[in-house]
């Protein structure tokens, strides 16, 4: 209309998106914490790691998950590839 730019900077964009990654993944680490027990440290650089739509697919996937074990092959899928 008068020639001014109303959609929000990149850099307030990107940091809106940043924080709703890491609601995600404490929500996804919660879930997988009553699921199966506290993760083990060792797990946690893996899952910091995930992109969002690894996030999303854990979120599903842990829902079958009845031991550590399963969290385990599951994050050495997603190394492979």
């Amino acid at each position: 209309m008068l020639g001014l730019n109303l959609e929000e900077p990149r850099a307030i964009l990107e940091a809106k998106e940043e924080g709703r990654e890491e609601e995600a993944r404490s929500l996804i680490l919660k879930l997988l914490n009553r699921r199966l027990g506290k993760v083990p440290q060792q797990f946690q650089p893996q899952i910091q790691a995930l992109s969002v739509e690894q996030l999303e697919a854990l979120g599903e996937a842990l829902l079958d998950f009845s031991a550590m074990a399963d969290l385990e092959g599951w994050l050495q899928d997603q190394a492979k590839g």
